[in-house]
């Protein structure tokens, strides 16, 4: 039986964004008896109390609350109970597959340990966390060299985007690597055009299919969300802009309307966070089309959710999202005009269907959930 011990998303069930899915779609898509996977789960109120979900041994920390550095002694106190574990259960190879690279700068003593216990310590360093504009001075350069840290003594960094892999190979040609993608789910919306939450959000925000564009994402300055408004503000288009994010009680909202003014277009609409996901899929597929501005990172769920969805796709063009959208996506940069002359110019077609269904089978050979799970345990078995 080869264990493996996920540390660093905020557990099971998902709940959140990118890792947590990740594990969840791991776990309840797992294929081989062979794997037993035990995923720590950040708690408010319990430690060490553990309970089964979909087969996983999932097990709570408690973290301490220290601001920016809880995520570091979750990390932390993940691992020595996961050692703990080990030890009781006399497991041999364990894997500890670490999501995120947030504890590297204190990750040396415990690859040791895991290495003293026959055990392979994996990384996946999730995109370019550095580069982040919410985080400090100082907070960039701890994530750095977080970053350099872990390339220097995991067994093996795992890149969920090809671009990704090729920078940690450039930047630490020590580093030993691996490229396995993220997934993302190809169904179609069980809703219709008649379901009634379909109407009534439609009804909300006095708007209909196909008439507008649509983004979706975390709402933080490295989105782009000012270039994206702003050119959309200065365009013809008819159509509105739905945005669906985490806009409220975010100070990022307010010096967003003071550069944009975009409470002065009616076309622009915060509609919020979208939690129900059938509802989250119909707004993608009826969108005339996708803006995806993000640009730190590597392979995002979003985009993939996008193309997986969306006919049209407006994609910032730095390398992460080439290397994922490839050509079924038209491109934009920051700079001048760029995305304004896109809409400008594609804004009166009326028939994507074949760039949205060169997408969509770009996600079904590259980016099943299925093929992505297959290809970890192979990683974990080998």
């Amino acid at each position: 039986m080869q264990h493996v011990f996920i540390i660093g998303s905020r557990g099971l069930p998902a709940k959140y964004g990118g890792f947590e899915t990740f594990v969840e779609k791991i776990v309840e898509g797992q294929i081989s008896p062979q794997i037993k996977y035990h995923v720590a789960c950040l708690s408010e109120d319990q430690a060490y109390q553990h309970f089964d979900y979909k087969g996983a041994d999932c097990f709570t920390i408690k973290a301490p609350k220290l601001g920016p550095a809880r995520v570091i002694a979750y990390d932390m106190m993940a691992i020595n109970y996961g050692l703990k574990l080990v030890k009781e259960q006399q497991i041999e190879r364990p894997i500890f597959y670490i999501l995120g690279n947030t504890i590297g700068a204190f990750i040396a003593p415990f690859i040791r340990k895991i290495q003293k216990l026959g055990g392979r310590c994996l990384v996946n360093p999730d995109g370019l966390e550095w580069k982040r504009a919410k985080w400090p001075a100082y907070v960039q350069v701890y994530l750095k060299y977080s970053e350099k840290m872990m390339t220097k003594y995991a067994d093996l960094i795992i890149a969920d985007n090809i671009g990704i892999e090729s920078y940690i190979q450039k930047a630490y040609p020590w580093a030993r690597t691996s490229f396995l993608a993220y997934g993302t789910d190809l169904n179609l919306s069980s809703l219709s055009r008649q379901d009634e939450k379909v109407r009534s959000f439609f009804e909300q925000w006095s708007s209909k299919e196909k008439g507008y564009y649509l983004i979706v994402g975390r709402f933080v300055p490295e989105n782009n969300y000012e270039t994206a408004i702003s050119q959309f503000i200065k365009s013809k288009s008819q159509r509105d802009l739905l945005i669906v994010c985490n806009h409220e009680g975010n100070p990022y909202f307010e010096a967003l309307r003071q550069k944009t003014q975009f409470d002065k277009d009616s076309r622009i609409k915060f509609v919020g966070t979208v939690y129900d996901q059938e509802l989250l899929k119909y707004l993608r597929n009826q969108a005339f089309a996708y803006i995806h501005g993000h640009e730190v990172g590597g392979t995002n769920p979003g985009l993939l959710e996008a193309l997986a969805q969306t006919d049209l796709n407006l994609v910032l063009g730095v390398d992460f999202n080439q290397q994922v959208a490839k050509e079924t996506a038209y491109y934009w940069q920051k700079a001048d005009n760029s995305l304004l002359d896109l809409i400008e110019g594609l804004d009166k077609e009326q028939d994507f269907s074949s760039l949205g269904q060169a997408a969509k089978n770009n996600m079904k050979e590259n980016y099943t959930w299925e093929k992505i799970v297959g290809e970890y345990e192979e990683l974990f078995l080998s």
